[in-house]
């Protein structure tokens, strides 16, 4: 079962609305939906709550330590709790999944991604969930860093959002453990991608004489 529920992002009101924060913004509508405030602990470098779901107790952690050392606040609350690797959720930026889609895998590796990398050095294994939020790709390796730094259109920001509220429906079931079908309620409750245009007949050809 899934324990500790983190999501992944820089502190600041100057990355708040950010692609880097889509963890931020899981995180910010299950403490909303859960009816918890997330207030600050520095003894886990992180803003964190504490509640009941399901019949357990579990955690939720917004890492206040910026991307590049997200392990330090995420090791030192699964430390003293006692919470094994493979019992924390995190959610975070997904470059390779298009805005409005939403995966989850356990374990593999951290793709670049600055935060997973430094939990997985903490942790001292990948063997942790990911909920990939995507964001899409500029295109070019080069313009990541500006990328994910930088605010999604406002089409974008809508698509996250709604990946969002679907996929937080499968929370019940992580917490129970029912990880089949927490995967199958976020994988098959994916918007339809759209259609190309249908291309207009043409008009009918003037006979010749």
């Amino acid at each position: 079962m899934i324990r500790l529920f983190v999501g992944l992002g820089n502190p600041g009101p100057e990355y708040s609305d950010t692609r880097h924060n889509a963890g931020f913004w899981w995180i910010d509508q299950l403490a909303r939906e859960l009816g918890v405030s997330l207030a600050m602990d520095k003894g886990y470098s992180g803003l964190m709550a504490r509640t009941q779901l399901m019949g357990q107790t579990i955690w939720l952690l917004e890492p206040q330590t910026f991307m590049n050392a997200s392990g330090r606040s995420v090791g030192a609350l699964a430390r003293f709790f006692k919470i094994a690797p493979q019992e924390i959720l995190v959610a975070h930026d997904e470059l390779d999944i298009v805005p409005g889609q939403v995966k989850l895998k356990r374990g593999g590796g951290h793709a670049g991604h600055n935060g997973l990398r430094d939990i997985q050095a903490q942790l001292g294994t990948p063997d942790f969930w990911r909920l990939r939020l995507g964001v899409g790709h500029p295109g070019v390796k080069s313009e990541v860093i500006h990328w994910v730094l930088k605010k999604p259109s406002l089409d974008h920001r809508i698509a996250i959002d709604q990946c969002i509220e679907r996929s937080l429906k499968a929370v019940p079931d992580l917490v129970q453990g029912e990880i089949d079908k927490a995967t199958m309620l976020i994988h098959t409750s994916q918007p339809p991608r759209p259609k190309p245009p249908r291309k207009p007949p043409e008009p009918p050809q003037a006979p010749t004489a």
